[in-house]
């Protein structure tokens, strides 16, 4: 699977600080967990980059809404 394929898994993410000062990223999905911890400034470079996808990823939608 790549990045710009489709997929009907289903995962739950959450965000948040942790108590040693890092930023934990958690994904579970299918009964499988994933925590990534990040220190502060290599997050804000992941919502950088999340925000220039969303940036591209709005360009390329069709007007109107979303598209599914």
């Amino acid at each position: 699977m790549s990045i710009d394929s489709e997929s009907d898994v289903s995962a739950n993410l959450q965000i948040g600080p942790t108590s040693l000062g890092m930023v934990r990223i958690f994904v579970e999905a299918n009964g499988t967990e994933i925590p990534m911890d990040f220190d502060p400034e290599e997050a804000e470079e992941i919502a950088d980059e999340i925000r220039a996808a969303a940036g591209r990823a709005r360009a390329m939608a069709p007007k109107g809404g979303k598209k599914r």
